[in-house]
């Protein structure tokens, strides 16, 4: 038996949600194209014979702006401190940015293997590939370099293998159908989160969060409560829509979603509250589900 933990860093946006979805199989992080989806700690985890491997996908290292941000970032340390193994997820279509510079930083003080994945290499040309390889090989001295797409699944498979390599435990920590650690409520609250960030403008996206309020179970169907949470109420005003056509659609989206979740019909009630300055409050910070990482 070979095991171990397998950080997913990177700044925002890269694609390590997607990497983990699809390395593990199932949806277990939300995703969106807006960046600093990720905001929780998101163990996936890889089974296959004689072999588990628990990646942990944290939110992407960014410059905080606020109390949830400075939380987000230690969260995303969390995953270069304690974790066996790191994966270190760029964009290969972005190239190399600031944030990519200041993670380098950081990973000259750990002593652990550290993985270049190059991911979206379905957006450039061959020829830019072993560019992008070059660029980052002469910027930190990586045990191994493996480009990818998340999206396509290309190298997936080869990814695994060498992660095979350096499992360095033989114990088994979840089991056989286990996909994530996170609780059910957890995964539909996210569901919900993810439909506003994909139906909403720009800035409500990092305003919300949502929490799964109450979930009755019946024979054949699930009657789930969950809040959208809000930092003021012009978002509120956005979030519901005009004569509630946006909520109605975040509803129909997340219950289509919530429904392959649970395999049994939906009924969803979605509520949006007005909560000020959540961002900054610890109070409300540990409330709506942030405080592995707080001070």
């Amino acid at each position: 038996m070979r095991s171990g933990f397998v950080g997913i860093i990177g700044r925002p946006n890269v694609g390590k949600s997607t990497l983990i979805n699809t390395i593990v199989g199932k949806k277990v992080a939300i995703i969106s194209n807006k960046p600093q989806t990720t905001r929780n700690i998101i163990q996936g985890i890889y089974n296959e014979d004689k072999v588990q491997i628990v990646f942990v996908d944290t939110p992407g290292i960014h410059k905080p702006i606020n109390k949830l941000g400075k939380t987000l970032n230690r969260g995303a340390y969390y995953s270069i401190d304690d974790t066996d193994i790191i994966l270190f997820v760029v964009d290969a279509f972005e190239g190399i940015g600031k944030g990519d510079t200041y993670i380098l930083e950081k990973l000259k003080q750990v002593d652990k293997p550290v993985i270049l994945v190059i991911n979206k290499i379905d957006k450039i040309p061959y020829e830019e590939i072993l560019n992008r390889i070059n660029d980052y090989k002469d910027l930190y001295d990586f045990d191994e370099i493996i480009p990818v797409s998340a999206l396509t699944k290309n190298n997936i498979k080869d990814l695994i293998d060498t992660l095979k390599k350096y499992l360095p435990d033989n114990i088994k920590y979840y089991g056989d159908g286990s996909v994530t650690n996170k609780s059910i409520d957890f995964l539909m609250s996210e569901i919900v989160r993810e439909k506003v960030f994909n139906f909403t403008e720009e800035e409500v996206p990092h305003s919300i969060t949502c929490v799964t309020d109450s979930v009755e179970v019946g024979k054949t169907s699930y009657t789930i409560r969950i809040s959208i949470i809000v930092d003021r109420d012009s978002l509120k005003k956005i979030v519901i829509g005009k004569q509630g056509e946006m909520i109605k659609k975040i509803g129909i989206s997340a219950r289509t979603d919530l429904e392959n979740l649970l395999n049994k019909k939906v009924y969803l009630e979605l509520f949006v509250k007005t909560v000020k300055k959540w961002r900054e409050k610890e109070k409300y910070l540990s409330e709506f589900g942030f405080n592995d990482f707080m001070e």
